[in-house]
């Protein structure tokens, strides 16, 4: 009985800060100013225990992680799960705190995948939060919550979708393309221009999992004519080089 009374009061209380019940999203009435996609009272735990180091899990991985390394503009394209979107953050991290780029920018194409994000409450950065939750997780892990926050804040980190690229050039700078295979030839073509002085960009994307009608996505065909050239780097990652469950290579392979 004790048990089931304790039990009770934590979730009362859960709800309490979390200011939701059963997984809502939080009401317009809740919203402030202040608000962040890494509140401190969500993802503050994260700063005990952030990855510092990396190692490749794969012989796929490594093939990239060297690419990054030596190249100015890597495309790496390959199925769910093989770690694209982790390593190329992580090396936009390094590369951050190595003092080599001074800012880091992480663009998406703002494609819904089937779903509705209108209704959602809040401002564009709101809507789009949820969308963008695997990047804001993979800063999370490498620096911690209230450091990505003091940097988003400051401009050092920016997250924006694909429209808002358009007319800027990108010096001193690592920017990482995700979810590439959601753009089309034109913009990708227009995201690729964006590349300056002293500066490393990476795309990612699997060809097999584009929300756009059939011929529309445009990573297929770049990243096949960007292979013929010397200086980029096109990395094919296949089922072999997926780290997450096992059965996940399974599942794709007949699917």
């Amino acid at each position: 009985m004790a048990k089931k009374t304790r039990s009770k009061k934590r979730v009362s209380h859960l709800q309490a800060v979390d200011g939701t019940h059963k997984g809502s999203f939080p009401s317009s009435k809740h919203k402030n100013e202040d608000w962040h996609p890494l509140e401190e009272r969500i993802d503050g735990r994260r700063d005990q225990r952030y990855v510092k180091n990396i190692k490749p899990r794969s012989e796929g991985q490594k093939i990239l992680i060297d690419s990054i390394k030596t190249h100015n503009l890597t495309m790496a394209v390959g199925p769910a799960g093989t770690g694209k979107t982790y390593l190329a953050i992580a090396a936009a991290v390094e590369a951050l705190e190595e003092e080599r780029v001074e800012r880091i920018i992480l663009s998406r194409p703002a494609m819904e995948a089937g779903e509705s994000l209108g209704y959602l409450p809040g401002d564009m950065n709101e809507k789009m939060a949820p969308y963008l939750r695997p990047l804001y997780d993979a800063l999370g892990d490498r620096l911690g919550g209230k450091r990505v926050k003091h940097y988003m804040d400051d401009g050092t980190i920016e997250i924006a979708p694909v429209g808002f690229m358009r007319g800027r050039t990108l010096n001193n700078a690592f920017v990482v393309i995700d979810e590439a295979q959601n753009c089309t030839y034109v913009q990708l073509k227009m995201l690729l221009s964006r590349l300056g002085w002293h500066s490393t960009m990476v795309v990612t994307g699997d060809p097999g999992q584009s929300d756009l009608l059939d011929g529309m996505s445009g990573l297929g065909d770049i990243a096949a004519r960007l292979e013929k050239l010397s200086n980029v780097a096109v990395v094919q990652l296949e089922s072999g080089d997926i780290v997450r469950h096992p059965l996940v290579a399974e599942i794709l392979g007949v699917l």
